[in-house]
């Protein structure tokens, strides 16, 4: 085989890889910024540091959310949120806690 069709076959190949890989991303992108952007008033959130609170306030303009934690007002950049907890798993967190 000839040297130049070996580095066009790997060409391609690693052009393929880096379109899967970035298409991916942008997935995970998208559907982060969908979660972030359905945050209301009452969704319990866990933060980067490990903080769990429930949305007090979101603020689009600023993108700054407000948590409450145990009476404790908070605010956080958007960016700070990792995890948007599903409304029934909080419900079954607030179930297990009162048992």
């Amino acid at each position: 085989m000839n040297p130049n069709y070996t580095f066009l076959i790997m060409l391609v190949a690693m052009l393929g890889l880096m379109f899967f890989m970035q298409r991916s991303q942008k997935k995970q992108a998208q559907k982060r910024m969908e979660s972030l952007n359905k945050l209301q008033k009452g969704y319990e959130v866990i933060t980067i540091g490990g903080l769990y609170g429930t949305v007090d306030e979101v603020d689009t303009e600023k993108r700054t959310i407000v948590l409450d934690v145990d009476g404790v007002y908070l605010t956080f950049e958007l960016a700070a949120i990792k995890t948007v907890l599903p409304l029934k798993e909080t419900a079954s967190l607030e179930g297990a806690i009162e048992k």
